[in-house]
């Protein structure tokens, strides 16, 4: 027999449902709060009556295949050469040399023939040259 008296039970607190309730009220109390947007400044941006102008300077758009096949304001270059280059500049440009000149290369063209684009720009004598560039996410501009 055992007469030893038994050790009472120490109460075991439960946290779990305690948590559970926590999570269930802020929930609630997230999805039925209103946030309101208030303006600290009122800005009134200031009008102004410029002239258009009457013809936008037009560019010339060179492409740059990746097999290094050119075009020139969408039409293909049939000599692929520095001449060929020169002689569809020239014709694009009618004599403005101040018009801006745009490469547009693909990725995989190799770096000799853009590097042919710019130089016969040189020679035909345009100087504002920029590149087309696809955005960080990989659309298109």
């Amino acid at each position: 027999m055992n007469f030893r008296p038994r050790r009472p039970e120490e109460p075991e607190i439960n946290l779990i449902p305690f948590i559970d309730v926590l999570l269930v009220v802020l929930i609630f109390l997230m999805l039925s709060t209103t946030y309101a947007k208030y303006t600290e400044l009122k800005v009134t941006l200031p009008v102004a009556d410029a002239n258009r102008l009457d013809a936008p300077p037009r560019e010339i758009v060179v492409a740059v295949s990746a097999e290094g096949r050119y075009s020139v304001n969408r039409q293909p270059v049939e000599a692929g050469n520095l001449e060929g280059l020169i002689f569809a500049m020239t014709q694009a440009a009618q004599g403005d040399v101040k018009r801006p000149l745009i490469v547009s290369a693909d990725a995989a063209a190799a770096h000799q023939s853009v590097i042919l684009v710019m130089d016969a720009a040189r020679r035909v004598g345009l100087t504002q040259l920029t590149f087309a560039a696809q955005n960080g996410r990989g659309g298109r501009p």
